[in-house]
């Protein structure tokens, strides 16, 4: 899946990204980690892998960020 880098605080490797439809979906530390980034800047786009919580898709949890690549 793809998506906007929205914020990113690289103390805390957390963020949000904003999905196509404008929907933010916050990641992270581990996810940050696994995509092997150092920095992350608004408005870059980038590829995410996300999974379900509870079965629920409204309840999205983002596993991977990482760089979209073409």
């Amino acid at each position: 899946m793809q998506a906007t880098a929205y914020t990113y605080d690289p103390e805390t490797r957390t963020g949000q990204v904003l999905l196509d439809d404008g929907t933010p979906v916050p990641f992270d530390a581990p996810a940050f980690d696994k995509g092997g980034l150092r920095l992350l800047r608004p408005g870059q786009r980038v590829r995410i892998e996300v999974e379900s919580r509870d079965g629920e898709d409204t309840a999205r949890h983002i596993t991977l960020i990482t760089l979209q690549t073409f």
